[in-house]
């Protein structure tokens, strides 16, 4: 046991030998500097979402232009540039903003109406399992249906005008934003659960203060959900408006200038719908997520 114990202190050295790989240099406190690097300009730029997607717009902008002018026929694809002069054509003569006005007014209708409807549906399922079942069988039977599928039925049953676009609007909005706003009360942890009910929050305050917070993301792609479906179905339906009343908004104005072989006219509103599908998903969306889930820490 003593050779042991002598083998070990002759290995290990002394507490006070200094070990011979570590070392230390004395360095003066004014020697001392905070060392540090600018961004180059590309670096600064790059670090701005909004320029990244511009510049993908403008990617996609010259492509257009390029193929348009290759292709050398606006009756088959206008260039961009004829596709910006119509656009502006049509917004000076005041047809594309009484279209578009048109539409808007349908739609938030139509999504109010979803978004009210939605909402109802998963109180219900929330509170009791009755109501989980009547979702859940709800959302398997009519969220695989396509809203324009029930535009003939709408046009009997509410016969022509608005009544029957928000009727096909309200069910492409309502069983997305259910299902997303009942699937993220579920997810929420039971931890927070425990946490608000020992604060003594009951109905409504618990919902409000806890369940709604922490499930907001699957809210929010809930709405941008329903906003899509309600926009694409409001353009298809209007289309076919347009045939039968001979008015409307954005689909009618595609259906009539496709007619009158205004085939840039045609392109302006589909632009003019893509524009406003990009304003609201990155204005209107945006500001939302960044102040709340952003602003709460339930995402980063």
């Amino acid at each position: 046991m003593s050779e042991a114990v002598a083998q070990l202190r002759s290995i290990r050295p002394e507490p006070d030998e200094p070990r011979p790989e570590i070392f230390h240099d004395e360095i003066d406190g004014d020697d001392l500097s905070v060392v540090e690097q600018r961004l180059s300009l590309f670096e600064i730029l790059y670090r701005e979402a909004w320029l990244r997607k511009l510049l993908i717009l403008i990617v996609l902008a010259v492509i257009w232009e390029i193929y348009g002018r290759s292709l050398n026929n606006d009756l088959l694809f206008p260039t961009f540039s004829a596709t910006i002069a119509a656009f502006f054509r049509a917004v000076m003569d005041g047809s594309l903003p009484a279209a578009a006005w048109s539409s808007g007014k349908v739609l938030l209708m139509g999504y109010g109406l979803g978004i009210a409807l939605a909402a109802t549906l998963t109180a219900l399922a929330m509170a009791s399992r009755i109501g989980t079942d009547f979702l859940e069988t709800m959302t398997s039977m009519f969220n695989p249906l396509p809203a324009i599928a029930l535009l003939p039925l709408a046009l009997i049953w509410f016969g022509l005008g608005n009544a029957s676009l928000i009727f096909v609007l309200v069910h492409s909005v309502t069983w997305a934003i259910a299902l997303n706003t009942h699937s993220g009360f579920l997810n929420v942890s039971q931890t927070m659960k425990m946490v608000g009910r020992n604060y003594g929050l009951r109905g409504p305050r618990f919902i409000a203060k806890i369940l709604i917070p922490a499930a907001f993301p699957s809210i929010l792609t809930g709405l941008k959900i329903g906003w899509a479906f309600a926009w694409r179905t409001l353009i298809a339906a209007e289309l076919v408006f347009g045939v039968s009343s001979g008015s409307g908004g954005l689909g009618w104005l595609i259906f009539e200038n496709k007619n009158m072989l205004d085939i840039p006219k045609v392109f302006a509103g589909l632009l003019t719908v893509i524009i406003i599908g990009l304003v609201v998903e990155n204005l209107i969306f945006r500001t939302i997520e960044r102040l709340t889930i952003e602003r709460w820490g339930v995402q980063h």
